[in-house]
């Protein structure tokens, strides 16, 4: 089974930029990350994001990769973001 995704990568530079993100993120890093818009995450990652295939709204199917981040600031907190909303990774050290 298939889930569905708000955006679906198929183009190798964009698999590869994903790729490269996921990279960037281990096991129980602590980070902060930038999205697209802005915002600023902090937190532990719990679990090294896998590129995954999905389908966006309209049936197509491409990749994107999923990251649990833990809050840093709001103790029992998570935050799913979508790595293809990531614009930065800043490492703060690790766990």
């Amino acid at each position: 089974m298939t889930a569905i995704a708000e955006r679906v990568h198929t183009r190798q530079d964009e698999i590869a930029l994903i790729e490269s993100r996921i990279a960037e993120l281990p096991d129980e890093a602590i980070v902060e990350i930038t999205l697209d818009d802005g915002r600023k995450l902090k937190g532990l990652v719990t679990t090294r994001p896998t590129i995954q295939t999905f389908r966006d709204a309209e049936g197509q199917e491409g990749v994107n990769a999923l990251l649990r981040l833990d809050d840093l600031d709001q103790s029992g907190h998570s935050h799913q973001v979508w790595l293809d909303q990531v614009s930065d990774i800043f490492h703060m050290g690790s766990d």
